[in-house]
């Protein structure tokens, strides 16, 4: 079947953060769509988009809204995703969810292209996009695993607050300028959006992203521990995380320790695979101050990895620090790259 030029494509909560990317990100890859449909919630619906020079006028997702679409990039909430995403599928279209909805379960695959693009074969209509902070990890971690193994990892992350949306954003500008003006302030978002205690997060570091699980970790924790392990078809590997938001805007950090099968690996040995490993871009040249910084990272594609360093206890364990802009390559760009993937290998024609 000849593949064809172009792709009918809808992106479902247009007028959010990661959807107003999503549209940028097609826009910059010059993805091949025939027709754009930008989708909404009804308080949403009649915003005017620009793509490609063209106004496009965001409509109101409905069930019926997703007939004669190719791909469907979804990016408004686990709700709207478990409600509209088996319609969509209904019509024939193929799901990129964004949201947490269906990332664990058993017959929706996780995908990070560069780790494990082969699962997009068996897809049943629905592809899950992995969370943000788990994503720019497995992309340093996988060509490592794939050359020496790997068997454990602990990573902490230094997470910017646009994760928890653009009403975040504006929390942190406008505590700063209190704080700085000496003017009094009240948090209502952060740590989590809900009737739950709120934290300063301006000249702060708030050690809770999402809500705890009965077992002390949060949900953002044990999102990174369960997708990590999912993603890279090893259950038996040990992964443990600690997630901590900090007063950046754009732009996520991680700390990560790492245990390879290997006992004969060196730092230089591990810089000469992520030097050309898809995906990764290489900082790493401390006696010229040379590594990964989020102010740096804004508006690119890539996850950026410096700090490599050999642990001094373990014979097999080794440091790095890992930075990617949180709403391209750990949403945004992530989707669309499956989009991308999914042409590429013939699955979506």
């Amino acid at each position: 079947m000849e593949q064809k030029k172009g792709f009918n494509v809808a992106v479902v909560g247009a007028t959010g953060a990661v959807g107003q990317q999503m549209i940028k990100t097609l826009e910059s890859r010059d993805f091949p769509i025939s027709t754009l449909t930008l989708l909404s919630s009804k308080r949403s619906a009649g915003t005017k988009v620009t793509y490609k020079g063209q106004e496009v006028t965001v409509q109101e997702a409905t069930p019926e809204s997703f007939k004669g679409i190719d791909i469907a990039l979804f990016s408004a909430g686990g709700g709207v995703s478990k409600e509209l995403a088996p319609h969509a599928v209904e019509h024939g279209a193929i799901v990129v969810d964004n949201t947490s909805a269906f990332r664990m379960d058993e017959n929706v695959p996780l995908v990070v292209p560069e780790v494990n693009e082969e699962d997009l074969f068996k897809h049943k209509g629905i592809i899950a996009n992995p969370n943000c902070s788990t994503i720019q990890m497995v992309v340093a971690l996988e060509p490592l695993k794939a050359k020496y193994g790997l068997s454990k990892v602990l990573v902490s992350t230094y997470q910017a607050v646009s994760g928890s949306g653009a009403a975040a954003v504006e929390e942190l500008n406008s505590q700063t300028k209190a704080i700085i003006n000496n003017e009094s302030f009240e948090p209502k978002i952060l740590p989590v959006k809900s009737d739950k205690k709120h934290y300063q997060i301006a000249f702060n570091a708030v050690p809770q992203i999402d809500v705890f699980t009965e077992n002390g970790f949060t949900y953002e924790e044990m999102k990174m521990i369960n997708e990590t392990k999912k993603i890279m078809h090893d259950e038996k590997l040990k992964v443990a995380a600690t997630c901590v938001r900090i007063p950046v805007a754009t732009g996520h950090s991680e700390s990560v320790y790492f245990e390879l099968n290997d006992n004969n690996v060196t730092a230089a040995d591990i810089k000469e695979i992520l030097k050309s490993a898809p995906g990764v871009v290489l900082q790493d040249d401390p006696e010229n101050q040379i590594y990964p910084m989020p102010a740096d990272c804004v508006g690119l594609n890539d996850t950026f990895v410096g700090r490599i360093r050999k642990d001094l206890d373990a014979e097999n364990g080794f440091h790095m620090w890992v930075v990617s802009d949180n709403l391209l390559k750990g949403a945004a760009w992530n989707s669309v790259q499956i989009a991308e993937s999914l042409v590429k290998l013939g699955i979506v024609k």
